[in-house]
C-alpha cells in the first residue's frame, strides 16, 4: 500500500533515497524496485532485519539492480548519521504526527536533502484523524504509547515545512477507504483486532491492496479529497546540485555498526 506518488515524487534510477520512519519497508520497496539505492532508517530496529532480508531477496529475483543499495540503519530522526546535501530523495510517511519535536525532525531532513532534491512528506489528513481523535482517548498520546501526538491541517505541515527551508508544491490525499476502517476501529478499541467487523473489513481492504479491483480502486479515488486518510505534500529544497562526497559518505554510514538492539546495520 503505497501512500506517496512516485512521479510526483520524481524518482529515478540511481537516485539516492531516504525512507525515514520506513517500518516494515513498502515505500523503500517500491524505490528499490525504481532502480534508486534506498536507505531504509527506523527508530524501531525490530523490523529492519526483515526489511534486508526483502531487499536481498529482490536482487536474488531480478527485481532490483544487483549491484543495487539496500541499507537499512536504526537512527533518529532529530539526530540523522549524514553528512549534508547527501539524498536526491526524501520520503517521511505518516512519522511527524508521532514526533514532540517535528520542527527538529524537519530541519534534519531539510539538512540532509540535497539542493534541488524533493521530500516527500505525509501526515494523518485532519478531518479523519479528528474524528478518530473524538472516538477514542486510546487512539493517541498519551494513553497510546508512541501514538499521535498531534493533528495537522494541511496548512499547518505547509507551514513547518516553509520553516525548515523547504518550499512545498503539489499535494494529494490518499486511502479513503482506510478512514472508516479506523473508525470503527476506535469505537470497538484501536487493539481489538477480534472484533468480527473489524476483521471483515480488514480482509476488505487486504483484497483490495491484493487485487486492486476497479471498483474499489475508483471509489477510493472518487473519495479520497474528502476522505483520504493521508495528506501528502511534496516539498523542494531549493537550489540545485549536490555535495560529492556527501553522497560517498553513505557508504561508510552503511559499513559501520550503528546503535540498535544488536549493534549493527543491516544492508544489502
Amino acid at each position: 500500500m503505497l501512500t506517496v506518488d512516485y512521479d510526483e515524487l520524481g524518482l529515478t534510477p540511481g537516485d539516492l533515497v531516504l525512507d525515514l520512519g520506513a517500518g516494515a519497508g513498502r515505500h523503500s520497496y517500491e524505490c528499490f524496485r525504481r532502480g534508486a539505492r534506498v536507505v531504509s532508517l527506523d527508530y524501531d530496529f525490530d523490523e529492519l532485519p526483515e526489511v534486508g532480508k526483502l531487499f536481498w531477496a529482490m536482487k536474488e529475483a531480478g527485481e532490483a539492480p544487483a549491484d543495487g543499495l539496500g541499507a537499512c540503519i536504526n537512527g533518529d530522526a532529530l539526530r540523522l548519521p549524514f553528512p549534508d546535501n547527501t539524498f536526491d530523495r526524501v520520503i517521511c510517511s505518516e512519522v511527524f504526527e508521532h514526533i514532540p519535536d517535528d520542527r527538529g525532525a524537519m530541519a534534519e531532513l531539510t539538512r540532509i536533502l540535497r539542493p534541488g532534491g524533493v521530500l516527500a512528506a505525509t501526515v494523518p489528513a485532519w478531518f479523519p484523524e479528528k474524528i478518530c481523535w473524538a472516538l477514542s482517548a486510546e487512539y493517541h498520546a498519551p494513553l497510546s504509547q508512541g501514538g499521535h501526538v498531534r493533528v495537522y491541517t494541511e496548512n499547518e505541515l505547509r507551514a513547518r515545512l516553509s520553516e525548515a527551508g523547504l518550499e512545498p508544491g503539489n499535494s494529494h490525499r490518499a486511502h479513503a477507504l482506510h478512514s472508516p476502517y479506523w473508525w470503527l476501529k476506535c469505537v470497538v478499541g484501536p487493539t481489538n483486532n477480534h472484533n468480527a467487523l473489524v476483521q471483515a473489513y480488514h480482509r476488505l481492504l487486504v483484497w483490495d491492496i491484493a487485487k486492486a479491483p476497479f471498483v474499489t480502486r475508483t471509489t477510493e479515488r472518487v473519495l479520497n479529497p474528502v476522505l483520504g486518510k493521508s495528506v501528502v505534500v511534496y516539498a523542494r529544497k531549493p537550489g540545485s546540485g549536490r555535495t560529492p562526497t556527501a553522497q560517498d559518505a553513505v557508504a561508510d554510514v552503511v559499513d559501520q555498526p550503528v546503535a540498535s538492539e544488536n549493534g549493527t546495520t543491516v544492508h544489502a
